[in-house]
């Protein structure tokens, strides 16, 4: 059904759905007992993650061949996690560019490392505070004038700014058009408003669906370049979930096929995808930490062509 579906058409029913299966989350998280509201979470934790996939498909522009449409797409699918669809892209483009330098060698423990802030960073990524400060991160993109962000480059010193990454998104968020990007961000946050007064949200329905959402989000977001070979292109896991489950992240756990292919669609993905590790054996060794380089453990690839 997929193959014969026009790809656009495709992902706006899959926006359609993920919008309506939010929706409904929120709501009962809002307006139900515990058992209801547990469910509704755990829902939610996925389909915010497809909502997810999309705005990465807008980033690449290849939700759809239309410029315009991936534009506006990518506002509406960031205003979901919320941020602003200026800083996601920059940020996931600038990703790309530095994939496995020394400034996204999280996962490397080096000699010369602030350690208190690697490990603070570190475990902040697989307990779901990455998803709060980027939140929270772009509020303040949105609030503060530039020297204040230099401040924060400045506050965390050469070392710090270079192994947290913070030296290099920080010039990011200051090279990108100033009134676009707030603007996009304050877009963003003025669609929750929208979802609190029509849904009749709960902060605490919200804020459950949402920490939901955050640890499944932040948890992924490092596995799938954890302990992989220090290449810009190569550096990223092929990693191997049950089919649903990768079916509703679109394919995004095909990582190494992605940044050899980013200009591929989710659809197509599984065409590049040779061999993959197991989600949980990368995962599992991520909760022990960072290693120096000498100590990446290893894990044993299958094959994902049937």
């Amino acid at each position: 059904m997929w193959k014969k579906c026009d790809l656009t058409l495709l992902n706006i029913i899959i926006l359609i759905t993920a919008t309506v299966v939010n929706g409904v989350c929120l709501y009962i998280a809002s307006h139900s007992g515990w058992g209801w509201t547990i469910l509704a979470m755990l829902i939610f934790s996925l389909s915010n993650n497809t909502m997810f996939s999309l705005l990465h498909e807008c980033v690449h522009d290849v939700f759809s061949p239309s410029t315009t449409l991936n534009r506006w797409v990518g506002r509406y699918t960031a205003s979901w996690f919320p941020t602003g669809f200026a800083v996601q892209r920059a940020y996931h483009l600038l990703h790309h560019r530095n994939n496995r330098s020394a400034s996204e060698q999280f996962d490397v423990l080096h000699e010369h490392d602030v350690r208190w802030l690697k490990y603070a960073q570190w475990y902040a990524i697989f307990s779901g505070l990455y998803w709060v400060i980027a939140t929270i991160g772009v509020l303040i993109f949105a609030l503060t004038p530039k020297r204040w962000r230099d401040a924060i480059v400045q506050l965390l010193g050469k070392q710090g700014g270079v192994q947290t990454g913070g030296e290099s998104y920080i010039g990011t968020l200051n090279a990108l058009p100033p009134i676009q990007a707030r603007a996009e961000v304050w877009g963003a946050m003025a669609f929750q408003l929208m979802c609190f007064v029509v849904l009749d949200l709960s902060v605490s329905g919200w804020l459950l669906c949402y920490a939901s959402f955050g640890l499944q989000w932040s948890s992924l977001q490092y596995t799938d370049h954890a302990y992989s070979p220090l290449d810009r292109r190569n550096g990223a896991w092929n990693l191997i979930v049950p089919k649903f489950i990768r079916l509703i992240f679109l394919n995004y756990h095909y990582h190494l096929a992605h940044h050899q292919h980013p200009q591929i669609a989710w659809r197509d993905l599984p065409k590049y995808a040779e061999t993959g590790v197991r989600f949980r054996h990368v995962w599992q060794h991520c909760l022990r930490g960072p290693k120096p380089v000498e100590h990446f453990p290893t894990f044993p690839t299958e094959s994902l062509k049937s």
